[in-house]
């Protein structure tokens, strides 16, 4: 089994998520009391979500590289960033820390273009949602065109990740919301849905009722991770 680092804790509500999926699914593959051999380095999310807030991605970068350089040399042979938006970076958190990325986007995008999804909705933060590296990368990679809900919707799906998801907070009234965002993309053409934050399969998993099929990021990251490791 190969080691996998994680760089998590934004937010460590998703990341203990992430950290059990890839459990289960090494342990499901060999059986018996096997679990997974990985290394983790869980960020203050506080001080990234500022820099984030700021636009200073530069600084959190240098954040996470610096950290992933901490997991090589701990041994590990690869890197899962535990969260979408910051795969903004991925490229620079690879070049810094002298290890490759396991890419969130490209797990998702598999999944997609095997489902036959040419046209996908994305809910995430604001930052996913408007900036272009995961809308490129679907579209550049796998032939997946993106779209986003709409201004209002975006905020208040940003509002829900850091305001409740990153505390912990999962409201009935939030996943109604959730899945109020779903139907607008299905009425603007959307053949699924992508979850693209860590914590929005807490509120709503893949399989739950919706407008459209849910494809999980965080799910699809754990699954692309078993595969590496026991690849």
């Amino acid at each position: 089994m190969k080691t996998l680092g994680i760089l998590g804790g934004m937010s460590w509500e998703s990341t203990q998520s992430l950290y059990a999926l890839i459990n289960r699914g090494v342990a499901a593959r060999l059986g018996g009391l096997h679990s997974a051999q990985l290394l983790l380095h869980s960020v203050d999310f506080a001080g990234i979500a500022a820099l984030q807030k700021a636009g200073s991605w530069g600084e959190a970068a240098a954040v996470l590289g610096e950290a992933g350089a901490g997991l090589r040399r701990a041994g590990a042979e690869a890197l899962l960033i535990a969260s979408n938006t910051m795969h903004l970076v991925a490229m620079e958190v690879e070049r810094a820390a002298g290890l490759p990325v396991l890419h969130i986007v490209d797990a998702t995008g598999e999944a997609l273009r095997a489902a036959r999804v040419r046209r996908v909705g994305l809910l995430a933060t604001r930052f996913t949602m408007e900036q272009g590296f995961y809308r490129d990368r679907l579209w550049e990679r796998f032939g997946v065109e993106t779209i986003v809900p709409d201004e209002a919707g975006r905020a208040e799906v940003h509002r829900l990740i850091f305001d409740e998801l990153c505390r912990g907070r999962f409201e009935p009234s939030s996943r109604e919301a959730l899945r109020g965002q779903v139907a607008a993309l299905a009425d603007r053409g959307a053949q699924a849905a992508v979850l693209g934050c860590t914590e929005l399969g807490l509120l709503l998993p893949a399989g739950s009722p919706a407008a459209l099929p849910l494809f999980d990021s965080t799910e699809l990251q754990a699954c692309a991770a078993v595969e590496w490791m026991l690849g």
